[in-house]
């Protein structure tokens, strides 16, 4: 517990509402804003009632959608309909995008005309899409404008956009000619002319744009900010920073949860109930379990084999594992290669090539360490019978190819997802094992029957 939840924990305690909002006026938003998940809803409740509007809006945009939905039920009807028309129109389009359509048609009606207009402007764009996370708040100037008719433009309307880094330069038609940053103008002549600062080189989204392309745009060209437009090149509005940090921020959570075999959680673990929790485990513990059942398939095939053998199944443990663990160690890599724009799907062959050359290299290596690991055991000890050396080879040979085949499954897979359609992060470490551990009984079984062939079997 920080200071500042203990602080307002003992206010709440002795119900001291004027303390309370006094105390209140000290934290920033995003104080508040680690604050109030930290709070029982009835203290949440209290709390954010007790915030001044303008805390209001500034903490409900950095709140998670679920206490964004609990801190909105319980404001009055004129300090909802504020909240709604003040937040910025990314963030009301985040929020709004998450309720049911019930929901969502009676908080449209707390708008004003202009913000529901622009609302539904915005929620009509795909899902998913750069369209979703725009807003309108930005400074538009014009070519033929001096560098002090710009500067007294952003002193007048620059407290309304949502940055002012960028500025953005327009014709008469709305369409973008140049986005030029301020300190052009803060140390340009007064009297010089936008048109002479520009060099028309610019960097757009479209609103239609994936926001996933968005996100590699930003990490491409390190910028605060980036306009976007219709496909006539009409600005519609800016993407800022903000937003996209947010935004890979819930795709890594995403990701992260899916690749350690989870369907991926729509709130912070603590916020989600014990039963919704096991709701999103159950369904891939259950496919990967089914999974898993074709070893016992796989290991009943040659139950002839084991029987005569029984030494084999003392490395089976071994082999599988292995094979598994290269098979998730590729597919996390290219899983995240993939989130940062490094490898796509016209790769694959680049991919395959070094996932071959490294899935043998490896596979040699431990393949070698259990080759001697068999022969030193050999020299003290009867355990592995005296065919121990075919053994060995057995082991090594299966290693190698065990190791290559989960190697190759781990980094193909994602890429195979990613062309029909599916989010590469499903193939994650748990399932790929379970694929890898399948294949590799049935590699280290066929490789013994050709080695231990007249010998052991």
């Amino acid at each position: 517990m920080n200071n500042n939840e203990t602080l307002v924990k003992n206010i709440l305690e002795r119900g001291n509402l004027p303390e309370l909002r006094q105390q209140l006026q000290y934290l920033l938003p995003d104080e508040l804003a680690d604050l109030l998940p930290q709070l029982r809803q009835d203290e949440r409740t209290v709390v954010f009632n007790n915030l001044t509007p303008v805390q209001g809006v500034h903490t409900f945009e950095l709140l998670p959608f679920s206490i964004q939905k609990q801190c909105l039920e319980t404001l009055p009807y004129d300090r909802a309909a504020y909240l709604l028309n003040e937040i910025s129109p990314d963030d009301r389009t985040a929020f709004l995008e998450e309720l049911p359509s019930q929901t969502l048609k009676e908080l449209l009606k707390l708008l004003n005309p202009s913000e529901r207009s622009l609302t539904l402007k915005l929620l009509g764009y795909p899902e998913g899409s750069v369209g979703r996370l725009m807003t309108t708040d930005y400074i538009a100037v014009k070519s033929d404008w001096s560098a002090q008719e710009v500067l007294e433009h952003v002193r007048r309307y620059g407290h309304y956009s949502e940055t002012i880094d960028v500025l953005y330069v327009t014709d008469d038609t709305g369409f973008l000619v140049d986005d030029i940053d301020i300190k052009e103008f803060l140390f340009a002549d007064p009297q010089k002319k936008v048109s002479n600062l520009s060099d028309k080189k610019i960097v757009s989204l479209l609103g239609t744009d994936d926001q996933q392309m968005a996100i590699n745009v930003f990490r491409r060209y390190n910028r605060a900010a980036l306009p976007v437009t219709d496909a006539r090149g009409i600005l519609l509005g800016i993407v800022t920073i903000d937003d996209m940090l947010k935004l890979i921020k819930d795709e890594d959570t995403e990701d992260f949860q899916m690749v350690g075999g989870n369907v991926a959680l729509d709130e912070p673990y603590m916020n989600t109930s014990f039963f919704h929790l096991i709701k999103k485990r159950i369904g891939w513990l259950t496919v990967l379990f089914i999974g898993e059942t074709l070893t016992t398939t796989a290991m009943a095939f040659y139950q002839d084999e084991i029987a005569k053998a029984v030494v084999l199944v003392l490395f089976l443990p071994l082999i599988i594992s292995s094979g598994g663990n290269s098979g998730s160690q590729a597919s996390t890599l290219i899983i995240r290669a993939m989130a940062l724009g490094e490898v796509g799907i016209g790769d694959w062959w680049r991919v395959m090539k070094r996932e071959v050359f490294a899935g043998l290299f490896l596979g040699l290596v431990l393949g070698l360490v259990g080759f001697f690991r068999i022969s030193l055991w050999s020299t003290f000890s009867t355990i592995y019978g005296e065919h121990w050396i075919l053994i060995a080879i057995t082991v090594w040979l299966s290693l190698i190819c065990v190791v290559l085949w989960g190697t190759l499954s781990g980094s193909m897979l994602p890429l195979l997802l990613k062309k029909l359609k599916f989010d590469p992060a499903v193939s994650s470490a748990p399932f790929v094992a379970t694929l890898v551990d399948v294949t590799g009984i049935i590699i280290y079984f066929s490789i013994a029957l050709i080695i231990l062939q007249g010998t052991l079997l």
